[in-house]
């Protein structure tokens, strides 16, 4: 947030958005049981062996974090990609959003709650129609 909360900038809300999601995968924790450890798989496949291709690591790729913004490649990868750096991804993710993203309206009843909440705290600080 800018100002005080007056401004804000799309593309640090992305940065934001991609550091409370890994967060929240590493308080999660990392959950230790048979299963996890894979200590059968690690036998079957030796110490020289691949694990990628392996059923196990399949079934569990998808728990590891997937950040979007930052870049896990190795150096002539993002160098080849054009060298971008996690503000610029992250103002071409928020331009991206802003053009092609379509909020649902709120249903009526939602909207009429908003307004007399909004109206209520209106009246308490002294700021409602005058």
């Amino acid at each position: 947030m800018l100002e005080s909360g007056m401004t804000c900038d799309l593309a640090q809300m992305v940065m934001d958005n991609e550091t409370i999601s890994l967060i929240r995968h590493l308080v999660r924790g990392v959950p230790v049981n048979d299963e996890t450890l894979a200590v059968d798989v690690i036998d079957k496949i030796g110490p020289r062996g691949e694990f990628i291709s392996s059923e196990h690591t399949l079934k569990h790729m998808r728990e590891a974090s997937l950040p979007i913004l930052y870049h896990r490649d190795v150096r002539d990868t993002w160098e080849a990609e054009g060298r971008t750096d996690m503000a610029t991804r992250a103002r071409e993710i928020a331009r991206r959003v802003t053009a092609e993203h379509t909020v649902e309206a709120l249903p009526d009843e939602v909207l009429g709650e908003i307004s007399r909440i909004v109206g209520a705290a209106d009246v308490e600080v002294g700021a409602g129609a005058q």
